[in-house]
């Protein structure tokens, strides 16, 4: 059977990019995405709506996106969606959906000189 796994998504940035390096020398970076949505009710008054989405990415763009990015900027994404599964201490299954940044760009006028 056939699948997709494709999201594309532009929101800004709800903290800093976090990078880091992983045990083998590449680096990661996660940050947070706020995604707004406005639309009418059926009484027709004007609603908003935000939906927050973590992101991931790896290489020279988690590079890049930890250079040229900061909370509150602006980001076009594309990537997919994975789901992270874990234990706490205590026991308890965890789990979130995240997404992986395959490419991005910059949205606003605010982009620095490299």
């Amino acid at each position: 059977m056939a699948s997709l796994n494709k999201v594309l998504l532009i929101g800004n940035l709800t903290r800093d990019p976090d990078v880091r390096m992983m045990t083998n020398g590449r680096p990661v970076c996660n940050f947070g995405l706020a995604l707004n949505r406005s639309y009418k009710d059926a009484e027709g008054n004007r609603k908003d709506e935000t939906t927050f989405v973590d992101v991931e990415c790896f290489g020279p763009r988690a590079e890049a996106v930890g250079r040229f990015f900061t909370k509150g900027r602006a980001i076009f994404v594309e990537g997919r969606l994975k789901l992270d599964q874990w234990e706490t201490k205590e026991g308890e299954k965890r789990s979130a959906i995240r997404v992986v940044l395959d490419n991005f760009e910059f949205v606003d006028s605010r982009q620095e000189a490299t």
